[in-house]
């Protein structure tokens, strides 16, 4: 029981930074993994639009105005919500060099989570799991079939998982990072995620629209609904999205 009560602790003493133990990393540039990642066997591909919400709400009243909101309509999410939403958290904002600089920031411009909506209500998609390919800004269908039950058991049984109009489930491939930054990856891995957590809940404020995030929830069972191999990438945050209820 001790040794699992220190491993948070022994965590961050194993990736602190300190001058008289840190020494020069040789960076393997040919053996650093891809940027992207892309599925070119997916059921089906859908272009994602780029839309930029030109009126609204003030940034401040957005601020002011951001909760956490549980409970949603049957309502099903506008796609072009849905876009809206996925462009403020992975949307490419720039083009320099070999980068795409992003909507969220990310340490060393690696960009190493990857985002699964698991769509149970969105006009114009097929309930299932899908990823975005950040590349070519379309999102892969990969598994058909609603998938909001499963989701919810595995998140601890919370409804919201299931009630919600989609889930967007963002993993990490923990190699993009770790290339250059080793173990201390993980530190900003989970930076980089909340990063984009909070711009997708200041995007849903801005369109009116619900949104909860969610870490509580059983790793094996999300990697297993939007099937990842959680030796080289895995699930570390959601967030649920819809119409209010």
């Amino acid at each position: 029981m001790k040794e699992s009560q220190d491993i948070g602790r022994r965590y961050q003493e194993e990736t602190r930074y300190a001058r008289e133990r840190m020494a020069a990393r040789d960076m393997d540039w040919a053996g650093r993994p891809s940027t992207f990642k892309t599925y070119p066997d997916c059921l089906k591909r859908v272009p994602v639009p780029v839309l930029r919400q030109e009126e609204g709400k003030a940034l401040w009243d957005i601020l002011a105005g951001r909760r956490s909101r549980r409970d949603f309509s049957p309502r099903p999410l506008e796609y072009e919500s849905l876009a809206r939403l996925l462009w403020a958290t992975q949307g490419v904002t720039r083009r320099e060099g070999m980068y795409l600089l992003r909507s969220a920031p990310s340490a060393g411009a690696l960009y190493p989570v990857e985002t699964y909506p698991v769509v149970n209500r969105v006009e114009g998609l097929s309930p299932g799991v899908y990823h975005l390919d950040v590349a070519g800004w379309s999102l892969e269908l990969i598994r058909e079939g609603d998938f909001g039950r499963e989701l919810a058991a595995a998140g601890l049984h919370q409804e919201m998982l299931a009630s919600a109009a989609a889930v967007l489930v963002w993993t990490a491939v923990i190699a993009r990072s770790s290339w250059k930054y080793g173990q201390r990856a993980y530190r900003y891995i989970y930076l980089d995620a909340g990063h984009i957590a909070q711009n997708l809940y200041l995007a849903a404020e801005a369109l009116d629209l619900g949104c909860c995030t969610a870490a509580a929830f059983f790793d094996g069972e999300v990697n297993s609904v939007i099937g990842v191999d959680a030796n080289e990438e895995f699930a570390i945050y959601m967030g649920a999205v819809g119409h209010p209820g």
